[in-house]
């Protein structure tokens, strides 16, 4: 079936880039800082090579978008869009709940992705038309309608000080079951598995969204920006079950 040879490539790279991590992450590294006050570790460069190589290696002539610099035009209209550690912080303070994220776009869709989760031990993954897995196991966004038995998940509340939602999402939240931020493609994975029902975020990148998208939308989940647009290269997101669709609109306040 289409695109089951990309996803088996994508997760052997990210299956090595894990291998890199965590042997770097035993050895010990410096950590930097970027212009935008994020952390990045040789880590983070040595995955995004190892990725980026061996997927090049299998798929010639496929461009590439890497949050650490990797950028080649395509030759095929298809381009692979890596996050080598989404989740840095959490790497370098030795927490969990870091990830390695691959999405591979085709004339402008993301049609294939990967998020893969090594200390938590979940690999998924989704394409076009193939449904989306948790390991070997088919997931699916969760069936609730009421914020009162959903789960929220909202992420760097730094950013949402400077965002015209900010001043209300307290309240909103205050509507649900439950409230988590665990990071953005943990909660992303929660909301794709339906163990939660909302993931929302002021402030990302293409990397972050492009694997997430796939593997929610495969899975039955929404896919939305703050202003109502469907893009991951706009700069935010908020993916929901299906079921909360009119509650999460009504928040973002698009029709």
């Amino acid at each position: 079936m289409q695109f089951e040879h990309e996803l088996f490539v994508a997760r052997q790279a990210a299956r090595r880039a894990s291998e890199i991590a965590l042997k770097i992450q035993l050895t010990g590294f410096d950590t930097e800082s970027k212009s935008d006050e994020s952390p990045v570790t040789v880590a983070d460069r040595e995955c995004e090579r190892a990725i980026v190589s061996l997927i090049s290696e299998a798929f010639p002539g496929d461009g590439f978008l890497g949050e650490e610099g990797a950028a080649s035009e395509t030759r095929t209209g298809r381009r692979w869009i890596i996050d080598p550690i989404d989740g840095t912080r959490d790497f370098v303070r030795g927490n969990p709940l870091w990830s390695h994220l691959i999405g591979l776009e085709q004339d402008g869709q993301v049609v294939a992705g990967v998020c893969f989760m090594p200390l938590l031990g979940h690999m998924y993954f989704a394409a076009k038309g193939l449904g989306s897995y948790r390991d070997d196991t088919r997931i699916f966004a969760s069936t609730k309608t009421a914020k009162s038995e959903s789960v929220l998940c909202a992420n760097q509340l730094g950013g949402w000080t400077k965002h015209p939602l900010g001043p209300g999402l307290l309240e909103w939240a205050s509507t649900f079951w439950g409230v988590r931020s665990l990071g953005g493609c943990l909660d992303a994975m929660l909301v794709a598995s339906g163990k939660a029902e909302v993931w929302i975020e002021p402030k990302l990148a293409p990397w972050d969204m492009a694997g997430p998208r796939i593997i929610l939308e495969e899975a039955g989940a929404k896919f939305l920006n703050l202003d109502g647009g469907s893009t991951i290269y706009s700069t935010n997101v908020c993916a929901f079950a299906p079921g909360l669709e009119s509650a999460v609109r009504e928040f973002l306040g698009v029709s």
